[in-house]
């Protein structure tokens, strides 16, 4: 898994005032609407007995009360209220949470799940079709039970389709890939592929009209760190889709697509859009969820490549790069506690950069059946309550 990255962790119909908890890269986060329309991201965890504030309330105009012992946080993650502090009694320094820089596009809430100055991170994709009026989106998600870059493989891998959806729209009888050419930036890579389709049927069916074409072009790309992008040019129109799969943990993933299509734009079709898209994806869950090894190789020579692989490895070759530069989610960001085999995940905020004397003060507890216990970003298992800070009016 990759930090430093901005995520789509949550379609924007379904973020309100009430807090709503999402995962990804492992760790929960809790998000909200403020008055003023903006969504607030914080870590789902109360820095003083683990609550998850998800499960809390808003207090005054836009602050966030844990539902255990109703301390009160900022959206910036700073607490601001301690209820059982006496009158006059300050609040510590080290009393926050995580808090992420946030943004609502393209019909979707955004996470930046890093710590990396805002001028050093990297772009957001663009998705022209979303304020092209002449597009209507839909909106599906599901869940899968395999690792995100399993699924993010997946829809680039056009050699599949013949076989995995041929009843959809890929052609058995016509299974070859033609040789095609990657165009890749720094944050993303594409292709024009050449692919042999099958006869539209049912309600796309009364759109066919003349003679069958031998290929139809299918753009496949990629956008880092976990989008993939289906663009079908059907001979009466664009169907687009961009797959977010967003990592619940290394064997779990959350698919949220947002699907484009400038034919039967009135919202009488929707519903036959989303079955579509269902109907593909769900031909793939068995084959992906069924995939060994469950994570993706970090050595290239593990699988077999062949061209018709090419934007695949070009996937690989960028994510190792960017392995090396200590992008990836690994020993360090993951903590242990007391019970076995509970981990959790801890992504540094912008915050901990800022402010690298507070940072080992933030608790992360992993998960348990009893006696979890906490650790920090470093995993040294320094808690809120072995802290004497927390104790009195030290700050």
């Amino acid at each position: 898994m990759l930090k430093n990255f901005w995520y789509a962790v949550e379609f924007s119909h379904a973020v309100e005032r009430r807090p709503r908890k999402v995962t990804c890269l492992g760790q929960d986060f809790v998000l909200w609407r403020k008055r003023d329309g903006q969504v607030s991201v914080l870590s789902d965890l109360c820095v003083h007995r683990g609550g998850a504030l998800s499960m809390g309330t808003l207090a005054g105009d836009d602050r966030i009360a844990c539902p255990y012992h109703g301390w009160e946080y900022e959206p910036d993650g700073t607490c601001v209220k301690i209820p059982a502090n006496p009158p006059g009694r300050g609040i510590p320094k080290k009393a926050r949470v995580d808090a992420y820089p946030a943004v609502e596009r393209y019909g979707l809430i955004w996470a930046y799940l890093g710590d990396l100055p805002e001028e050093q991170r990297p772009p957001m994709p663009h998705f022209p079709e979303h304020d092209d009026p002449s597009f209507r989106a839909v909106y599906w998600e599901t869940t899968i039970e395999a690792n995100y870059e399993r699924t993010m493989e997946n829809v680039v891998d056009a050699a599949h389709t013949p076989f995995v959806h041929g009843t959809s729209f890929g052609n058995p009888d016509k299974p070859e890939i033609p040789d095609f050419e990657v165009t890749q930036s720094e944050w993303q890579a594409e292709a024009d592929i050449l692919l042999s389709p099958p006869p539209p049927k049912g309600l796309w069916g009364l759109l066919r009209s003349g003679v069958r074409p031998e290929h139809v072009v299918v753009t496949n790309g990629w956008y880092l760190p976990n989008i993939v992008k289906l663009h079908v040019r059907l001979p009466f129109g664009d169907l687009i889709l961009y797959d977010h799969n967003i990592p619940l943990s290394q064997g779990r993933t959350q698919v949220k697509i947002v699907g484009y299509r400038n034919f039967f734009t009135g919202k009488w079709a929707d519903g036959n859009a989303l079955k579509r898209i269902s109907k593909i994806f769900e031909q793939d869950r068995p084959v992906v969820e069924s995939q060994r090894p469950e994570l993706l190789p970090f050595d290239l020579s593990a699988e077999l490549h062949l061209r018709s692989d090419a934007l695949q490895v070009a996937y690989r070759r960028r994510r190792q790069q960017l392995i090396d530069q200590g992008w990836w989610v690994g020993g360090d960001d993951v903590v242990t506690g007391d019970v076995p085999r509970r981990q959790a995940t801890v992504i540094a905020s912008p915050a901990r950069r800022d402010n690298p004397e507070l940072a080992r003060a933030w608790v992360h507890k992993t998960r348990g059946t009893r006696g979890t216990g906490g650790t920090d970003s470093n995993g040294t298992g320094a808690t809120a309550e072995t802290a004497g800070d927390l104790q009195g009016e030290r700050s």
